[in-house]
This record gives C-alpha cells, sequence and structure tokens, in this order.
C-alpha cells in the first residue's frame, strides 16, 4: 500500500511539472553552463536571434576563471590593437581578446593599451560584455545532476534536467557545456601533499628568497610561474615529459610563449636553472629529508640513483606543480554521460565534429572544451580560435532545430576570384583556425553562379547538407582554407633556415608558411572519404588542388604573384569564366608553372619562346 501511494504522489508530482512547463515540455530550450568567453560569445548569438536560453554562472561574475588565474596576472593573449588598417574583420586577426560582436565599442583595444594584458581588465571587459548586450545571465546559480529527462523532444530525443543548490530542477531541450578546463590536474605522486600546486601557490617573489625550487610542468603556467619568482631563486629545476616544444617552432599557441620563456635564457647561458625530462613524473615519489624534498623512486624511496651526478641528487626547498588542468565532470551524474577523449586528450570531453557529445544528442561543447578536435593544430582552445567554433555552433544548433540555413550568399561565377581574394585577405576566421574552419564554395555551372559558406567544421564536410541546410545537389565543391606547409612547424624544425620560404609562384604548393590553399572536388566527399584521411592531413584527396603562394606580409593580393596564378587555376582547369581576360604576361606565367597550357593561351604562345 505504501509502494502505490508513493509511486502516485511521484506520478502526480511530474504531471504537476509537466504543467508548469512549456507545452513542448521544458522549462528552457537552450541552456548554456559557464558564463566564461565561450558561454557569453555564444549567449550573444542566441540574444541577437531571439532564441529561448539561459546561461546557468555558478559565480557572481562572468568570467570568474580569470579571478585566479593566470596566477600572476599577465594574459599571454595578444592585444594588437594597431595594424595600418581599418577593416575590422582584418583586425580580428591580430586581436586575441575580442569576443564577436556588431558593436564596435565591444573591442577589447578600448579596454587596454597592453600588448599583454591584465586579467583583471578581461574580468571588466567581459561583465561589461554581458551587461552591454543585456544577456541572459542566472549568477550564483551552481549546476549540478546534469541527467536525461523522462521528457523526449519533437524529434524523440531525451531531453536533460538538471538541478542547483536552490532546490530547483531545470529541464532543457539542449544543454551546451561552456564551463572550460579548470580543475588542476593532481597526479598520482607519492607524497604530493609535500609539494604545492599552481593554483594556491604563493605569488609573492619574497617568499622564494634564496630558495632552490623544482617546478613539475612545461607548459605556460610553469614558465610563468618561473619567469615570476627566478630572480629570487637560487635555481630553478624544470621537469617534463618529452622534448620542450616552443609556439615559435611549432606555431602553435599553447606551446610555450616567448613571454614567458627566460629561464631557457638562464639554462642555455649557464646561469643554474636547468630542464630536465622523465618519462612518467609518476615513477616517482617526494620526500621530505632533512627539511628538504627530494624525488626519489617511487618503489623504494630510500633507493639512490647509482651515478652520484643525477640531478636528483639535488635538494629542493619547494616542489611546485604546474600540471595543467582538466574537464570537472562532476557536473553529470554519472560517468556514461560524459566519456572522455582518449590518450593525451583525456582532459577533454569525447565530441563529434559538429560540437556534440558522441553518446549523447542534444548535449554539446563550446569554447575550450571542444579543442580535442584540433589540438596542436589550431587555435580553438583560445579565445580567439573559439569565438568562430563557437559562432559555427551556434549556426549548427540554429539549423538543426530552428531550421534556419547557415548564413550564405549566391554570387555569379564571373566574381568568384574576387570573393576569394578579399576573404583570404581579411577574414580572421580562417585565419585564427587555419585547416580547421574553411570556407565552402558551390559550384552550379547550370547556372553560372556559386554558393559562398563562411567557416565550416571542415571534418564535418559530408554533412554540409545537413549541417547547414543548404541542398548540395549536383554542385561542385571548392573548399577555401588557410595552412602551413606539412614540414614547417615541430619542435625539431629549424624554422629561421634560411630557405624557409618560397617566393617565387612556380613553387607555391612548396610554401611553408601560412597560406591559402583551394581544394577542389567534382562531388561533395562522402564519409568513407573522410574517415580515410590520416594526420597531418584534414582533408580527402581532391581532384584539384591550388597552393597560393605564401607572403612574409600574409597579403595575398598581388598580381602577378597571387591573383594571376588563382585566376588561371580557376577559369582553366576548373572552367570557371571570369571577368579578366587572358594577357600574355599570365599565360607566360602558367607555361612556367604547369605541364600544359591552357587552349586561350595558345594565340599569345604560338610564335613565342619561353625560357
Amino acid at each position: 500500500m505504501n509502494l502505490i501511494y508513493i509511486t502516485m504522489v511521484v506520478l502526480v508530482q511530474t504531471l504537476a511539472e509537466a504543467i508548469d512547463r512549456q507545452p513542448n515540455g521544458y522549462d528552457t530550450e537552450f541552456c548554456i553552463v559557464g558564463a566564461g568567453p565561450a558561454g557569453l560569445q555564444l549567449a550573444y548569438f542566441f540574444e541577437k536571434s531571439k532564441m529561448d536560453y539561459v546561461v546557468y554562472e555558478r559565480s557572481n561574475i562572468s568570467g570568474s576563471f580569470f579571478e585566479k588565474y593566470p596566477r600572476h596576472g599577465k594574459l599571454i593573449s595578444i592585444n594588437k590593437r594597431n595594424t595600418g588598417s581599418s577593416n575590422k574583420e582584418f583586425n580580428l586577426r591580430h586581436d586575441w581578446n575580442s569576443l564577436l560582436s556588431d558593436d564596435e565599442r565591444m573591442l577589447f583595444r578600448h579596454y587596454s593599451t597592453d600588448l599583454f594584458p591584465h586579467k583583471d581588465t578581461m574580468i571588466k571587459y567581459l561583465n561589461d560584455f554581458s551587461e552591454h548586450f543585456h544577456l541572459n545571465i542566472k549568477y550564483n546559480t551552481e549546476i549540478s545532476n546534469i541527467r536525461l529527462s523522462p521528457f523526449v523532444d519533437d524529434r524523440q530525443n531525451h531531453m536533460f534536467q538538471m538541478d542547483n543548490q536552490h532546490n530547483t530542477t531545470v529541464t532543457c531541450r539542449v544543454v551546451i557545456i561552456a564551463t572550460g578546463i579548470w580543475k588542476p590536474y593532481v597526479p598520482d605522486l607519492p607524497g604530493v601533499e609535500l609539494t604545492e600546486s599552481y593554483d594556491d601557490l604563493s605569488i609573492d617573489p619574497e617568499d622564494y628568497e634564496a630558495k632552490s625550487v623544482m617546478i613539475l610542468g612545461r607548459g605556460n603556467s610553469a614558465f610563468e610561474t618561473a619567469d615570476a619568482i627566478y630572480s629570487n631563486t637560487n635555481f630553478i629545476h624544470m621537469v617534463g615529459r618529452s622534448r620542450i616544444r616552443l609556439a615559435w617552432e611549432t606555431h602553435y599557441v599553447g606551446d610555450i610563449r616567448a613571454v614567458n620563456n627566460g629561464l631557457l635564457d638562464t639554462y642555455q647561458l649557464k646561469s643554474l636553472d636547468g630542464l630536465m625530462e622523465f618519462n612518467n613524473i609518476t615513477d616517482f615519489r617526494v620526500v621530505s629529508e632533512g627539511g628538504k624534498l627530494f624525488l626519489r623512486d617511487r618503489e623504494d624511496s630510500s633507493a639512490m640513483h647509482p651515478y652520484d651526478n643525477d640531478p636528483l641528487h639535488t635538494p629542493y626547498d619547494k616542489i611546485i606543480r604546474c600540471l595543467g588542468f582538466m574537464f570537472d565532470k562532476s557536473i553529470f551524474n554519472n560517468e556514461s554521460m560524459i566519456p572522455s577523449a582518449r590518450g593525451r586528450m583525456a582532459k577533454y570531453p569525447n565530441i563529434r565534429p559538429d560540437y556534440q557529445s558522441s553518446v549523447r544528442p542534444g548535449l554539446f561543447y563550446a569554447g575550450t572544451l571542444t579543442h580535442s578536435l584540433d589540438y596542436r593544430r589550431s587555435a580553438g582552445g583560445f579565445i580567439h580560435g573559439f569565438r568562430y567554433t563557437t559562432r559555427a555552433l551556434f549556426n549548427i544548433i540554429r539549423q538543426k532545430y530552428k531550421h534556419k540555413p547557415w548564413p550564405s550568399v549566391r554570387l555569379p561565377l564571373t566574381d568568384i576570384s574576387t570573393t576569394i581574394i578579399k576573404r583570404v585577405n581579411e577574414a580572421s576566421g580562417l585565419y585564427q583556425m587555419y585547416s580547421v574552419l574553411g570556407d565552402v564554395i558551390l559550384i552550379n555551372r547550370e547556372e553560372e553562379q556559386f554558393e559562398y559558406i563562411e567557416e565550416f567544421p571542415l571534418r564535418m564536410l559530408h554533412h554540409l547538407d545537413y549541417l547547414t541546410g543548404i541542398s548540395v545537389g549536383k554542385a561542385s565543391i571548392l573548399v577555401v582554407v588557410l595552412q602551413y606547409g606539412p614540414t614547417y612547424h615541430g619542435p625539431q624544425e629549424d624554422v629561421f633556415r634560411i630557405d624557409r620560404a618560397s617566393t617565387d609562384p612556380i613553387y607555391a604548393e612548396l610554401s611553408n608558411f601560412l597560406h591559402p590553399v583551394l581544394y577542389y572536388y567534382n562531388v561533395l566527399p562522402t564519409q568513407d572519404d573522410m574517415a580515410k584521411v590520416r594526420h597531418p592531413e584534414f582533408l580527402p584527396v581532391p581532384n584539384e588542388i591550388h597552393h597560393v603562394l605564401e607572403d612574409f606580409t600574409t597579403q595575398w593580393n598581388r598580381q602577378q604573384s597571387h591573383v594571376q596564378p588563382l585566376n588561371i587555376f580557376l577559369e582553366d582547369f576548373l572552367k570557371i569564366p571570369l571577368q579578366t581576360k587572358a594577357s600574355l604576361h599570365e599565360c607566360i606565367l602558367v607555361s612556367l608553372t604547369t605541364l600544359r597550357s591552357p587552349a586561350k593561351c595558345k594565340p599569345f604562345l604560338d610564335g613565342h619562346s619561353v625560357v
């Protein structure tokens, strides 16, 4: 009898909740968790489109991560205010802090003149941004127990429920997690309690006066810490797993930045500081002997290395952990809701290239949490990268749930060259998310038109119709992307070698630095085609490919070096008519850069010797 009574009470409560909800069964259609930069960027697009959304933030402000991090205050995101250009889109290529908006006043350049601003400035900027655009944010609301709802939407997909500390349960049709990577990683290291963590270490340099310090980790937080204290210490020894990776070698902004790498000078110039490599720090344990700290063998802490010159005989006053951050999964009710990516990507959730959970339809991720898709390939883990992937995510969601196609424009085929040249010379999304986001051009020769789709996630190219709501039909595909040469960047590459750049259009395909590349497909690549792609490639083998010669100023608008070879590729090889007419100069150029001369060039080349 008691069981029947309890069941009826639960049923009545569930029915009452359903009556209070909207007719479609949810309280809010789109729920965003986290009011950091990614959450605010996504909320801006929802607000502008007047969609039903709410942002939940556990703190009382936006961007609360920056209240604590970076610990020593200085951001390493570039605030380059002057470029010599008045083009807003171009200037965003060199502004790594602003969020995307249609209001010139909400650019970060108005908040700081520092090339590397202070974190307090970022807090002010983010909160001004949220207030200026009247974003719907519920502060002081800590979300927990995210789970599947018993309700389903019109697609028969389960919706989601989540609780907060106010004993309130909310049902959402779609959940987007934008909490970032903020939980400090703590290794399985015996004696770890004897160490200090980056997240709570003292930032007073005097606390390190005449101290011998070991830093575990060799990321930007480790070098930031070393840079802040090494003028006070006896020495600093830094421990990592492999050869150090410098951002100017790898072209990856998450690797070691020059702004904090002074320790490399003091190491190589024999000023006591040093770097060491161990395969796995968890092979050791931390022990305290005579008031000093040592790293010892994990299995036998009394064991000493047989060679008396081993650096692990060195005693330390402090051992500091700067080992990065993890995604906090505790907001979900169980692990099955949120599987991790594999290997070194384990700190990120496992997601598909459309930013959706690999196991839960309707559960999406934004911002740094999507960085597993472009780790060490592009800038998706940082504001200047994920502001564009967040916009792509919004376009995907709007098409999927509101049936509003991805923004595009149709133009006559004769305008295709000038359109491409304009985009590669000013588009900031292509520039920051190179090799990941690309412009897709649908070429309709029958109607002599093309449809231009900007900054689409290239790993989902085979699902272009579905994700954009734009019919491909019989159109051929031209993908415009920026990319580096395949062998130019890496921790062992000499990126300053004397022959590092191609300067002749004949050798455009050998370009090393960032440059535009056009991939042409007779038909849209299939899922099987995409499955065959292997790193470092990111697109299937095209029917035709054209490299635009790299340029010292990253301006690809020189008539001889860039525009004319592009026109010849489009006009002859792709049979796309342009407004420009062939000239003797063009034809001589193409005869030098291809094995066959276009038919239109024969009248010019007849009677001319090309050397």
